[in-house]
């Protein structure tokens, strides 16, 4: 289904006093038909506003553009067992590079197709594999371990948060630049993030696998890391190459604050674009090994039919 926003420069006088303004401001809503009284009210449930007078929109435009989640907009309903499944996973093949300067994993047969079929009924034949890979590969979950040695590993999470988790997906590909790529707490505090996933969508997975993926990304900043813990966040998902900014130096504060809270880190997601705002459950459980603090995970969300 088509979904459409409102575009507008708009004036609000409230009631005690005081008044407040904006230029260029984008809305959802909920059809194509929404009056000017609606947006108005719309407008007023995303910003929180109280004791409002009067508000006054101009150069009104409604254009078909998808939603972004703002406050006011239910997301759909689901008919009963009507879903559909978003892979949210990069591929992971030989020779995949994921994180510039990590090695990149090598496949080999350990039992062959031809040679399995000496040791198998006529008919019968199987191939064997080995991966040899760095955990850090592909789209992949950080365990508290990954970053201290007393944090729980891979064998140690809960399933309950990794799975089917009521994921809150910030569309940003228009809200960071080159010259500000830090992600802050101001951008999320619009919605209630507790006991879900938080998936932040930058865009950055289309330069996945080239030269331009290590450099100039966009990430969480430290006090956002903090904000998504205070709200309660379960866990916290980028389609970046890293959730930290890493060329400023060896600090890597989100990951310090998410993962010292017990707040699991999922790096190298992709397809964002196709997960609506809100409405989604997102799935990314990674296999149960003891002394391991990250590994791949093959994410997912699913969504309304």
């Amino acid at each position: 289904m088509p979904e459409y926003r409102a575009h507008f420069d708009f004036d609000i006088r409230f009631a005690n006093g005081g008044g407040l303004a904006g230029t260029g401001f984008r809305l959802d809503l909920p059809s194509a038909d929404a009056t000017e009284d609606e947006i108005a009210r719309l407008l007023i449930a995303h910003l929180g506003l109280a004791l409002v007078d009067e508000v006054e929109l101009r150069g009104l435009r409604i254009v078909e553009e998808p939603h972004r989640g703002s406050r006011g907009v239910g997301a759909a309903s689901p008919a009963a067992g009507e879903t559909r499944v978003v892979d949210l996973s990069h591929p992971i093949r030989a020779g995949l590079v994921t994180y510039p300067g990590l090695p990149a994993p090598t496949i080999t047969p350990h039992l062959t197709r031809e040679d399995s079929r000496a040791r198998y009924a006529p008919g019968t034949e199987f191939a064997m594999d080995v991966i040899h890979m760095i955990g850090n590969t592909g789209t992949y979950l950080d365990s508290p371990f990954h970053r201290y040695a007393d944090g729980s590993d891979l064998a140690g999470l809960e399933l309950s948060s990794l799975v089917g988790l009521r994921a809150e997906v910030f569309h940003l590909e228009d809200a960071w630049e080159a010259a500000r790529r830090g992600i802050r707490s101001a951008t999320l505090a619009d919605r209630d993030v507790r006991g879900a996933a938080v998936l932040l969508h930058t865009g950055w997975d289309r330069w996945f696998g080239q030269p331009e993926y290590g450099a100039g990304a966009p990430f969480l900043t430290g006090e956002a890391a903090q904000w998504l813990i205070d709200a309660g966040a379960v866990l916290v998902g980028i389609d970046s190459v890293n959730i930290d900014d890493t060329e400023s130096g060896g600090e890597r504060p989100a990951h310090s604050l998410l993962l010292g809270a017990g707040v699991h880190v999922v790096e190298h997601l992709t397809n964002l674009g196709s997960v609506p705002p809100r409405g989604a459950r997102f799935t990314a459980a990674p296999p149960a090994v003891e002394g391991f603090g990250t590994f791949p995970v093959r994410a997912f969300a699913e969504l309304p039919a």
